[in-house]
């Protein structure tokens, strides 16, 4: 997820008039104009998500379709993700590299069966799909599909939601795809998202987009989320936003995405480098990195926000904080940010500089709170 905003005139998802319709305060995001939130206020947003369903309009980002023999291996020479062997019907999370091994974007990559689905992040989706286009183009067909919408679904009660409109998703587990037929249309659906949460994603027409998200907004459990709570609740679930946790100069080690880097694209992997930034990237997994991405909770009420230093007893800077914002679910202020490595162990106590104030904060592991994913 990324929100660089654009100047420009805004574009429009299909769901604005419905956003306008229920109330939304809206805003510029990634060159569109989104929802911030709605009348009940970004805290009661989150927590529902937390204990029902909130429905999430997230047609700003970037679906495109990979097709052709090659696709896989030649997406291969892209990210340090096994794509090769990604089974059927499953999807995994990828990340673009730089020959420096910096992070381009970070993606979502599904085996449709006869194509590959990608679902990049807004700010990104022009960039990306340049950059397919100038390395791939002449080994597999890249579609940006343009007539299609994102819908997410997220909270513990999505699956009994998502089981009323079509049964069969109930079978579906986590980071798994399947298609199927909603309010009359063809979508595409995986059971993941980015709160931390059980939940769903939608790819559908958008045609149909507003009267699939009329229908789920009519199931009792569900209500509409804006991007507010999107962040608070992605931030809960320790997770990146490109642009701020991750950049071109970050690289997945530091970014603490070592689970990202498949063992078939590791050295002795069988399919070990050949993406950019390969060898450095390697290099780090063997013999670690000056610095990385670690979870923060503040002892203090006062959030400590991106851009805050963080430093040692002497007052010494050793890093500095890049998202940060009070947590509902933890009922505290909690924040990612980047350290030493040296004081990147879990219990390590620092202060981070607020407002000219020392607050203090540790080194905590993520989630701040537990990840509920479905995996059967």
């Amino acid at each position: 997820m990324s929100d660089a905003s654009n100047a420009a005139a805004a574009a429009r998802t299909p769901l604005y008039q419905l956003h306008l319709e229920l109330g939304a305060k809206m805003v510029p995001f990634a060159g569109y104009d989104m929802p911030l939130q709605y009348p009940t206020g970004i805290l009661k947003e989150h927590n529902h998500t937390r204990s029902q369903a909130g429905l999430f309009d997230v047609s700003h980002m970037g679906q495109l379709r990979l097709s052709g023999a090659d696709a896989a291996a030649a997406l291969e020479s892209l990210v340090p993700v096994d794509i090769v062997d990604l089974p059927v019907n499953r999807q995994r999370y990828a990340v673009f590299t730089n020959p420096q091994g910096g992070i381009l974007d970070d993606l979502m990559v599904a085996n449709a069966g006869d194509h590959l689905f990608l679902v990049v992040n807004a700010a990104c989706k022009q960039q990306d799909t340049e950059h397919l286009r100038q390395h791939l183009s002449s080994r597999c067909q890249i579609d940006e599909l343009s007539d299609r919408s994102l819908l997410a679904l997220q909270g513990p009660a999505a699956a009994a939601v998502m089981a009323r409109l079509a049964p069969d998703t109930a079978q579906m587990v986590f980071m798994q795809t399947a298609k199927f037929t909603l309010a009359g249309s063809g979508c595409f659906v995986s059971r993941s998202g980015y709160t931390g949460e059980d939940g769903f994603e939608i790819s559908v027409p958008n045609a149909a987009a507003e009267t699939l998200a009329r229908l789920l907004l009519a199931q009792p459990e569900v209500a509409p989320i804006g991007l507010g709570a999107r962040d608070s609740l992605r931030l809960e679930a320790g997770l990146c936003l490109y642009g701020h946790d991750m950049d071109g100069s970050t690289t997945p080690v530091e970014a603490s995405l070592g689970w990202a880097l498949s063992k078939a694209r590791r050295t002795g992997g069988v399919r070990a480098g050949g993406y950019p930034g390969a060898e450095l990237i390697q290099r780090q997994l063997e013999q670690g990195v000056g610095r990385k991405r670690v979870g923060l909770l503040l002892k203090d009420r006062m959030p400590a926000r991106e851009g805050a230093e963080l430093v040692d007893a002497d007052g010494k800077q050793v890093g500095k904080i890049t998202s940060g914002g009070f947590g509902p679910t933890v009922g505290g202020p909690v924040a990612l940010g980047y350290v030493d490595s040296a004081h990147a162990q879990v219990g390590t106590l620092l202060q981070a500089v607020v407002r000219g104030k020392s607050v203090p904060i540790e080194v905590v592991k993520t989630p701040f709170t537990p990840t509920r994913y479905f995996r059967g």
